[in-house]
């Protein structure tokens, strides 16, 4: 039996430059960690004795004899293009819901191959799992997303994520200090608004507006390089917040789908509270709320937001690992 443990992850900037149609134009980047909030795969093969082939738990349980009569796109994908032709049970847990703007689905392709691979006891590098879970949901599926949450997945900390036109993918460590790192990331406060949404339909019309976008998809992206600065020599690490809010308000200019009343209630309530700056998490829509303010602050604004529920975090340093490996001889 395996089991992986993958973590979600928070994009700090420069979301929706992962798309192919912005890439395919001009090298597309973001700067994201990930945190220690996990998606868990245990992965067992069984005997030849069971009645059915593959047994795969998520919301519903399936029990079929053929990779085609699977369900569940990614598991039906994974299996199919590792040629995993005996019995084997899949179940996965998560500490957070889907569809909440973490890249759930990302992380549980990511944490799905590489306890799959395990069961073949193969080796395959971060880069390697990354690149094969981002074609499993881009080219396999047509998902409508981008590609930085598969590389967030798999390599963990704090990144620079860089996407070129050839489809290779940079990933560059953001160098920090640690006592930066650590106060940013005490600073930093996130808020569930149980508002879940489907990220591909929102970024569908994203996509189909990319040459009006894309001006502003690049204003997003150049500022990567200030946010990058402030984790290893920053005299005003406030600029943190700034930032963030900068990026907030571009993006919600993209499209009206980004936010509603509902969101920037919440937003202009942390904001009176003390926070300075923010953003919603992930496509857009619903999910998380991650805001950024002094510490002093922190009481007025969870006040502001009594309604929706604080959910602690740290950052995560190691993404995608294997926890649990049990070699079963057949």
């Amino acid at each position: 039996m395996i089991i992986s443990r993958t973590p979600f992850r928070i994009s700090f900037v420069g979301g929706g430059t992962d798309i192919r149609k912005y890439y395919a134009r001009e090298t597309g980047g973001v700067l994201s960690t990930t945190i220690d909030k996990y998606i868990y795969v245990t992965v067992k093969r069984q005997l030849n004795i069971v009645d059915y082939k593959y047994r795969v738990s998520w919301a519903k349980s399936e029990f079929v004899n053929e990779i085609d009569e699977i369900e569940h796109p990614i598991v039906r994908e994974a299996l199919r293009l590792l040629n995993i032709d005996y019995p084997v049970e899949i179940t996965t847990f998560a500490d957070v819901p889907s569809g909440t703007g973490m890249g759930s689905s990302s992380s549980f392709a990511v944490g799905l191959l590489h306890a799959l691979f395990a069961l073949k006891n193969q080796y395959v590098t971060k880069a390697e799992l990354a690149e094969m879970a981002a074609h499993i949901e881009v080219d396999i599926l047509k998902r409508n997303m981008g590609k930085q949450d598969h590389y967030a997945a798999a390599y963990g900390d704090i990144n620079a994520i860089y996407f070129h036109k050839d489809e290779s993918v940079t990933v560059e460590p953001v160098f920090y200090d640690a006592e930066i790192r650590r106060e940013i990331e005490s600073r930093l406060l996130m808020f569930y608004t149980s508002i879940t949404r489907n990220a591909s339909k929102i970024l569908k019309s994203q996509i189909d507006d990319m040459d009006n976008g894309f001006k502003t998809l690049t204003e997003m992206k150049n500022l990567i390089p200030a946010m990058r600065e402030i984790f290893s020599n920053s005299n005003s690490i406030n600029d943190f917040g700034r930032i963030l809010h900068k990026g907030w308000m571009l993006k919600k200019s993209l499209t009206k789908d980004i936010a509603n009343g509902e969101i920037d209630d919440y937003y202009e309530k942390a904001l009176n509270a003390g926070a300075i700056g923010g953003k919603l998490l992930g496509a857009g829509g619903g999910g998380f709320l991650l805001f950024y303010a002094e510490q002093i602050n922190h009481n007025k604004i969870r006040e502001a937001l009594k309604d929706l529920v604080e959910m602690k975090f740290r950052f995560d340093k190691h993404g995608t690992r294997i926890t649990y490996y049990d070699e079963l001889i057949f």
